[in-house]
């Protein structure tokens, strides 16, 4: 990828992330935020608004880093095992690792005697969004890239969103979920338009 196609794609991944972060921020807090907007307090909204755009840039970066970080381990792990199917298969395992411990970990931690149901639901969302967004970039690909696009959107946006976790506060689990699986999801399915071409076929790995 060239340095120009890298720059593009930081900027406007960290756009994504800015503008996920206002529209959730406002939506969890709307009771709060209301009256700026029924008396169209200007100064105010931008002011909450800019703040959210920072907050969106941070998330932002960490999901760029993350993805980064995956596409690394993907590369490595194919050189290593020599096996796609292999690759694959461990991916698997690890998906269901990854959202069994979501619900297993954070009830054991939270769930203080309650129902394992209220649990279930943000790993079951994390599976479902991921799976659509794999199956849209195996559309997209000419390669078998459904696992590999699901282990990011499932393992690596679960990493990524360790601190919330760890605070188990609820604005903040979704403050921080929705830009992360939305800049993770972006970067996925347009990074071959900033790929490269060369004899009219990308060069992209995933």
């Amino acid at each position: 990828m060239k340095s120009r196609g890298i720059v593009k794609l930081f900027f406007s991944t960290l756009g994504i992330g800015a503008i996920i972060t206002i529209i959730i921020g406002f939506a969890l807090q709307w009771e709060r935020y209301q009256e700026l907007f029924v008396s169209f307090d200007v100064l105010e909204i931008l002011s909450v608004a800019f703040w959210f755009t920072g907050v969106g840039f941070i998330f932002s970066v960490i999901s760029q880093m993350g993805f980064v970080v995956y596409l690394t381990i993907h590369r490595f792990a194919l050189e290593i095992l020599k096996s796609f199917s292999l690759w694959n298969s461990i991916q698997v395992v690890l998906i269901l690792f990854v959202l069994f411990d979501l619900v297993y970990l954070r009830y054991i931690a939270f769930g203080n005697g309650e129902s394992v149901v209220p649990f279930l639901w943000l790993p079951l969302f994390i599976l479902l969004f991921g799976a659509a967004v794999a199956y849209t970039k195996h559309q997209q690909s000419s390669k078998n890239t459904f696992v590999s696009a699901l282990f990011l959107m499932v393992v690596i946006s679960v990493i990524e969103w360790f601190p919330a976790l760890r605070v188990n506060e609820e604005s903040w689990l979704y403050l921080m979920l929705f830009p992360l699986l939305g800049c993770n999801a972006y970067q996925l399915l347009v990074l071959p338009r900033f790929i490269e071409k060369k004899k009219g076929k990308s060069t992209a790995a995933m």
